[in-house]
Formats: structure tokens, sequence, C-alpha cells
């Protein structure tokens, strides 16, 4: 089945007893003028929003978001994404960067177990090496929070202080000395093996994302694209 068949029927306006209607408020359209290339534009009366009944360009359409995320998911790189949907690389790396916007980390709740670990990857070039740390809950199993920079403690710290707000009842990492001047002897552990689930989390990442991939040309090219790759794999 071609994608692009599939989008194109995420239409903006649909029709119920042959009244156009929104799909965003299902509120009735009316006739709006039309465009410079004569095509009819309609006005929905509740939530004020102007469309088409039909574009011909593909990234018009709604149903364009949803396409990106999942495949950004399975490992398709920018110009990957690009020839799939057939729609220009700045309108992608546009539209990432505007669903990365609109989503929000994870609500951490107190008295859980956490994973922290760090990945190293590259942005604009591979001289430029730039790590992933970030938190992995064992209750609920998922990432909760990540911060991106070099591996020191100007970068680490606000990530290990949100943790400590939430209480939590042990932090396992690695033995990098970092982690011992910022959280309390109490409740760190760098025990064998106590960070077995998020080093397994770090080799899905390589997987599923290409520009973390070890030898690969599809490194990030800058670190505002990793930041919404990152934010809509972990939350999107």
């Amino acid at each position: 089945m071609n994608i692009q068949n599939v989008l194109i029927t995420g239409m903006c306006i649909k029709s119920v007893d042959e009244k156009k209607m929104c799909i965003y408020c299902e509120g009735q359209c009316v006739k709006n003028g039309k465009t410079r290339s004569n095509k009819q534009r309609l006005l929905c009366r509740i939530c004020n929003r102007t469309f088409l009944t039909s574009y011909r360009n593909i990234a018009c359409y709604p149903a364009l978001n949803t396409y990106i995320i999942k495949l950004l998911k399975e490992g398709c790189g920018v110009q990957s994404i690009v020839r799939l949907l057939r729609i220009s690389s700045a309108t992608l790396i546009k539209r990432i960067k505007s669903l990365a916007d609109n989503l929000n980390k994870r609500v951490l709740h107190f008295h859980h177990q956490y994973e922290v670990d760090e990945l190293c990857t590259y942005v604009g070039c591979k001289t430029n090496r730039i790590w992933i740390a970030y938190a992995y809950c064992r209750e609920t199993r998922s990432v909760v929070d990540f911060v991106i920079g070099t591996r020191s403690k100007l970068t680490l710290e606000p990530l290990i202080n949100k943790l400590l707000s939430t209480v939590p009842k042990q932090i396992y990492t690695d033995k990098h000395q970092t982690y011992a001047s910022l959280i309390p002897d109490s409740i760190h552990s760098t025990k064998y093996r106590g960070t077995n689930h998020i080093e397994r989390k770090n080799l899905t990442l390589r997987t599923h994302l290409k520009r973390l991939s070890r030898r690969t040309i599809c490194f990030s090219k800058s670190l505002a694209m990793l930041q919404a790759t990152l934010m809509i794999y972990f939350f999107g």
C-alpha cells in the first residue's frame, strides 16, 4: 500500500449527510472564499479554522504527524523519512521540532528505584562528542528524564537533583566518580549488574534511532534536532 494514499485518507474535512464537518471539533463548515488557484476555502463556525477539502502538498494532512513519529522510532533518519513521505527536509525538520515542543516529560513518582547511565554520540562532527544522560524507572520500566551535554557534574546535577526530589528508594549507577559526589551513600548503589535494565535500553536506543548508531554518518547535525528526536522517542 502506498503510504501517500494512506495519508490522504486523513482529510481535513469529513462529510456527514453531505455536510462538510471539521475533523477537529465536528463543527459545521461554511464557504469562505477561494484561494489564488481558485480552490474553495472552508471555515469552521465553532473553532474558526480555515482549510481546503484537499491539498496538493501532502504535508498539510493531519495524519502526517503520526507517520513521522512512527518512522522516527523505527530507525529512519531525516532523509529516509523525506524519501518515504515525499516532503521537503525543511518541512520535516520544522515538524519534528514542533512535535517535540508540544510534548512533556513524565511525572516522577515518589519512592521508586532508578537507574542512571550515559550514552555517547556526536553532534555536528565526530570530534564533537556529546553525552546523553537519562534516568530509567524500574517500577514503570520507562525513561523519566534525560539531559544532554558533557560528561560532567554540570550536566548530571540537574538530572540527579530531580530524582532526589522524589525521595527515591535506590539509585543505581556505574562507578563514575561524579555520581558519588551527587547521590547520598545511603541510596546510591554501584553493585555488579545494578544497571542491567538501562544498559539494555542503551542497545535499544542505538538500534531504534539511526543517529545514535556507533558507526554511522547519520549522527545529529545540531543539538536541537538531537533533543527533539529524543523527546519524541521517549515521550511521544
